[in-house]
């Protein structure tokens, strides 16, 4: 097959899907508009970095500006970390800190400069035909691994740390559509980043047959990605809440509590979830019931996370299993169906009430049933 030919139809469709989606998400209406802006800013620079596969044949720049170019890949890192802070985080603002990001562009431009930018076009030229070959190029290519890969784990580390965070303040599974987004970008991305690591590999180790199948390969997965961006957009419309960009995990918050008062607060909680049962609230967080207990949100995730070694998620399912089960097992109640149980004990969805039932009792609510019944 001759992929030589199809690379350029298939980098043309994706650069203007790109920059289509990029269009629709800064001009449509959403609550953060930060968050979609730096979207935005990733797919244009990932669609000028693409454009390389065809423009030459439409335009023909300065070499300095080609070079300058084909440096904006240096800025895709860094938009889609920052991109991600902005989903999690419901407050999130780009702050003078943020300017460190600008770091891999500068070091980039600052590496070619001798060599490039500060020589006649005749060198330009001699530089470019002898391209991977120059240590300039062989560094950055390094560097450029180096920073894709560190950007990758701190990904991971937010999203993980996400996740806790999710854990021990909310119940409500709706709360957790962030995080299953972002965990799901971030696979597909790093699919997309060992793709294209193979390819960096392929085209300084293989001829350029392999190399164009290999280009094929990721551009084809850029058409998949984009597709699968846009239907996340319009199937989740209400994605991008995040929590506070203040809110710390149980681990990252040190209690100066004595024992004695520890226990004395455990058994007042205790008392309170059976006598005022708040977990009934399908919409209960570790806020909600703190103000109840007058407690502060950070008291009470320290004693249920620390003390009780629970996420908040888990600790307040198990009084809404306890309740299902005590339905479940009554003659009297049998009449009462699966779906209308789950709505009473406090749960919004079949399946986040048949996962946690099945979590803490080994079996499904149906099963259950039948044992008594």
């Amino acid at each position: 097959m001759n992929f030589e030919a199809i690379i350029p139809f298939l980098a043309v469709l994706i650069v203007v899907l790109f920059l289509l989606f990029a269009g629709f998400l800064l001009f449509v209406k959403a609550e953060k508009k930060l968050s979609n802006q730096l979207l935005a800013t990733f797919l244009t620079v990932t669609a000028i970095d693409i454009s390389a596969f065809f423009y030459t044949t439409i335009i023909e720049l300065p070499l300095s500006i080609e070079m300058l170019r084909n440096s904006v890949s240096a800025f895709k890192n860094p938009l889609l970390f920052l991109y991600i802070l902005s989903i999690i985080y419901s407050n999130f603002k780009l702050k003078g800190k943020h300017l460190v990001h600008l770091l891999p562009w500068v070091i980039t431009i600052s590496v070619l400069t001798p060599n490039f930018f500060l020589v006649d076009d005749e060198a330009k030229i001699t530089f470019l035909k002898s391209y991977n070959q120059n240590i300039e190029i062989q560094f950055l290519d390094y560097f450029g691994d180096f920073l894709s890969l560190s950007y990758l784990i701190a990904e991971v580390y937010y999203i993980t740390r996400y996740r806790k965070l999710l854990l021990e303040n909310f119940t409500d599974k709706a709360a957790f559509e962030n995080y299953n987004w972002l965990k799901q970008l971030v696979i597909l991305l790093f699919v997309g980043q060992v793709l294209t690591w193979v390819k960096n590999y392929s085209r300084i180790n293989f001829n350029l047959e392999n190399t164009n199948t290999l280009r094929t390969i990721i551009l084809l997965f850029g058409v998949f990605l984009i597709c699968w961006l846009f239907l996340k957009a319009v199937n989740s419309p209400k994605l991008f809440k995040g929590i506070d960009v203040d809110l710390k995990t149980s681990q990252e918050i040190k209690s100066s509590k004595e024992d004695i008062e520890i226990n004395q607060q455990i058994t007042a909680l205790k008392k309170y979830m059976m006598a005022e049962k708040p977990y009934l609230n399908p919409a209960l967080t570790i806020r909600i019931l703190a103000e109840n207990l007058n407690l502060s949100s950070r008291d009470l995730s320290i004693l249920i996370n620390q003390n009780l070694k629970q996420h908040f998620f888990d600790f307040v399912n198990v009084y809404r299993i306890e309740d299902a089960k005590a339905i479940l097992k009554n003659a009297a109640k049998k009449e009462i169906t699966i779906l209308e149980v789950l709505y009473q004990v406090g749960f919004n969805s079949k399946s986040s009430f048949n996962t946690a039932f099945k979590k803490h009792t080994g079996t499904t609510p149906t099963e259950y049933r039948k044992q008594f019944l």
